[in-house]
């Protein structure tokens, strides 16, 4: 049985930044995660976790790459959208794009989108966003 994990339980469980809950994340994941057991990634906390790994914790684009696969190959999680996950981590290592970003755009792919329509003119770099610029 899959147990869904919280944005805070995996920041706590990455940065050890609170004795207290980061000891309960960590042993939580370490000693009862398991891959007939695994944690549950949305997409939600991925994004929020990179977000806040960001943005509080200054990680830098690589440390983000790094620590999304790390999660996304451990057995004892299972990542929502994973193949969808694995493009947008190999699009940010060749390309010039944010990992939210690439990942907003595979995950549309993996959805059946032809492409993602944005106001951000360097996602709209990308191949597969279109820049949405005129009302026509």
């Amino acid at each position: 049985m899959r147990i869904g994990i919280d944005t805070n339980v995996l920041v706590r469980y990455l940065a050890q930044d609170d004795p207290r809950q980061s000891l309960l994340a960590r042993h939580f994941i370490e000693k009862q995660l398991s891959p007939s057991s695994p944690g549950h990634i949305s997409l939600v906390a991925l994004a929020e976790m990179v977000w806040v790994l960001s943005t509080r914790y200054a990680a830098t684009r690589e440390q983000l790459i790094a620590t999304v696969a790390t999660l996304a190959s451990d057995a004892r999680f299972v990542v929502q959208d994973e193949p969808a996950v694995w493009l947008a981590l190999e699009a940010c290592e060749q390309h010039a794009i944010d990992l939210p970003d690439a990942l907003l755009h595979h995950v549309d792919r993996h959805h059946g989108c032809a492409q993602t329509v944005t106001f951000d003119r360097r996602a709209a770099r990308y191949s597969g966003f279109q820049l949405l610029e005129s009302a026509t």
